[in-house]
């Protein structure tokens, strides 16, 4: 008799309490054992809910109205505990920094193995470590960490187990994309090495179509279809329909290659253009470390905010201080939009907080339109000055969102307050939730609520912390759009990201941090043509931006438009602004 499948889902309808309805409504779906499955879908639409069903909090926390069946390796889910169900299931959180209960690494990922008795406990500690990259923080203490750096804590913790199923909910959404990969590979030699079935929540169609076996859409509280990823990526309407557009090597072979197969990976999109066979690339790259041609059209404007020579660092438990910034020297200027980059723990959201001078550094000056932060409290800066941040749940404050939104208006007693929290909650397409307690909201509408917040600050300097994390794509070009608006009324933005589509569509300077200096104030397309760059502060371009380089396109595109348009004039014989090296 064969094994029964690792999840199956028969007649599934749950609505949380106090819910006016259903959150999921009569799903059915089979996930076999040692498939690689890829949930998609648009915010609300019901994955994360789905994925709580296969560990048992649904129903057995949340204990809504609950009906169908669950069973996961062949047992039903309301006959086992949550604690039971861990040794089947590992379930990584959105909200992952919660997960963490123990002081250090080491204590952190060894925290189940050794509370169930595992006598390889140490063994599968040093694995799950070494197997994230992160075997060297294993002696640090998790408060200390990133959230990017917390987040792999939190997988290599479950990994630890190798329990039959793994769900991770948005594997990547505080990584660079250096450690993003990484976790994937991670999940993949997990997947192939002990057979574990793994089940990720995702809004990056790059890295289903790269590494799961098959994907399910979800929409409305259930599946639309559960299909092999190469078939799922051929249903690009589809996904467009749902919130979550197909890659971009796919929409652009769709575009130039009608009716070829749908591409998983940038060498196949390159292959199906000719981009192997018939291109040459130059060997030299284009410098990143000067600012381009778009950052030098405000390198004239007003300062808005100046840092002179900052450090700034960390006292440890054990006395000692770790730098994060060391000498850093940069000026904010009038109608910039500053795309801040770098790997986890360079130091991106420090200088945001400094920026607000809810920190004062070590060392060195922060003044914000001309005054220096040390000698203005945080409250007056608040009016020129506002941060969002990373975590979207510590901007909550009240019972509402209108509420949350409206509270920096109603306080600073701005007539017509009323109409522009409700304007701005429109803007945000949160209305209908509006009422809601933020805190129950869904990942990516947390993301943006807590812009509807800053919106209504109307704040000269905008900061934002990771935007853009756990949106779908609809969600995040939103976003990028709504900051496309916000030219006329906020003087300049900087935004912290790992989220390279936004930097090639929305900046128009990209500072790189690194080792706790700028490693280069560029724009994004020099950025990106700057391979030893990117490579070493681990960064990764846009599959767009790849496949033009594959393609011999100098500068690279930045959109699938732009890189359709390229191409099809250089097909046509027309010259254009662009350089290539091409061979036909």
């Amino acid at each position: 008799m064969s094994a029964a499948p690792a999840i199956e889902v028969d007649g599934l309808a749950f609505r949380y309490p106090g819910a006016a309805e259903d959150s999921l409504r009569g799903v059915d779906l089979t996930i076999e054992r040692g498939d690689f499955t890829a949930v998609v879908g648009g915010n609300g639409s019901g994955k994360t809910t789905l994925c709580k069903a296969f560990n048992g909090l649904v129903p057995h926390y949340w204990s809504g109205a609950f009906e169908g069946a669950v069973r996961v390796m062949g047992h039903d889910t309301r006959d086992l505990s949550v604690a039971a169900l861990s040794h089947l299931v590992g379930y990584v959180y959105q909200d992952f920094g919660n997960q963490l209960v123990r002081p250090t690494v080491r204590d952190e990922v060894a925290f189940a193995p050794v509370n169930f008795g595992l006598p390889d406990h140490a063994r599968r500690v040093d694995e799950a470590l070494e197997a994230l990259g992160i075997a060297h923080l294993a002696d640090r203490y998790t408060w200390q960490l990133s959230g990017g750096q917390q987040h792999l804590v939190a997988l290599a913790s479950v990994m630890a187990l190798r329990p039959g199923a793994v769900v991770v909910d948005e594997p990547v959404a505080e990584l660079d994309p250096a450690r993003a990969t990484g976790i994937y590979e991670a999940l993949s030699d997990l997947n192939a090495r002990w057979g574990t079935t793994v089940v990720v929540i995702e809004h990056h169609a790059e890295f289903v179509a790269r590494y799961a076996r098959s994907a399910v859409l979800m929409a409305d509280g259930a599946p639309v279809w559960h299909l092999p990823v190469r078939e799922a990526m051929e249903r690009s309407e589809d996904l467009d329909r749902h919130g979550v557009p197909a890659p971009q090597i796919v929409r652009a072979v769709r575009e130039l290659a009608p009716g070829a197969p749908a591409p998983l990976t940038v060498g196949e999109a390159a292959g199906l253009l000719g981009g192997r066979d018939d291109r040459t690339v130059p060997a030299t790259e284009p410098p990143a470390t000067e600012p381009g041609p778009a950052a030098a059209l405000t390198a004239a404007a007003p300062p808005v905010a100046e840092m002179t020579g900052v450090g700034h660092g960390y006292r440890e438990v054990d006395g000692s201080r770790t730098r994060v910034l060391d000498g850093v020297d940069l000026t904010l200027r009038e109608g910039e939009r500053v795309a801040l980059v770098g790997g986890n723990g360079a130091g991106k959201s420090t200088l945001l907080r400094l920026l607000t001078g809810l920190t004062a550094p070590g060392t060195g000056t922060v003044a914000v339109d001309g005054a220096d932060t040390r000698s203005v409290r945080p409250a007056e800066l608040a009016d020129r000055v506002c941060l969002l941040y990373q975590r979207p749940e510590r901007m909550f404050l009240k019972a509402s969102v209108r509420e949350d939104v409206a509270m920096f208006p109603l306080g600073r007693g701005r007539e017509g307050a009323d109409a522009e929290v409700a304007e701005v909650l429109e803007r945000v397409r949160l209305a209908a939730v509006a009422d809601r307690d933020g805190r129950l909201l869904s990942g990516g509408q947390q993301r943006r609520a807590t812009l509807a917040i800053g919106l209504a600050t109307r704040p000269s300097l905008l900061l934002l912390d990771e935007p853009t994390s756990s949106l779908d794509t609809a969600s995040r070009d939103a976003v990028v759009a709504m900051l496309d608006a916000l030219a006329g009324t906020i003087r300049c933005t900087v935004v912290a990201t790992h989220d390279m589509h936004l930097v090639a569509e929305w900046a128009q300077r990209v500072v790189v941090l690194d080792g706790g200096g700028i490693a280069a104030d560029t724009d994004p397309a020099g950025l990106f043509g700057d391979r030893a760059l990117m490579d070493a502060v681990g960064l990764v371009p846009p599959q767009i931006v790849r496949l033009g380089l594959e393609m011999g396109l100098r500068p690279p595109p930045l959109s699938v438009e732009e890189l359709v348009e390229r191409e099809r004039g250089a097909l046509a014989g027309k010259g254009g602004p662009w350089a290539r090296d091409v061979k036909r």
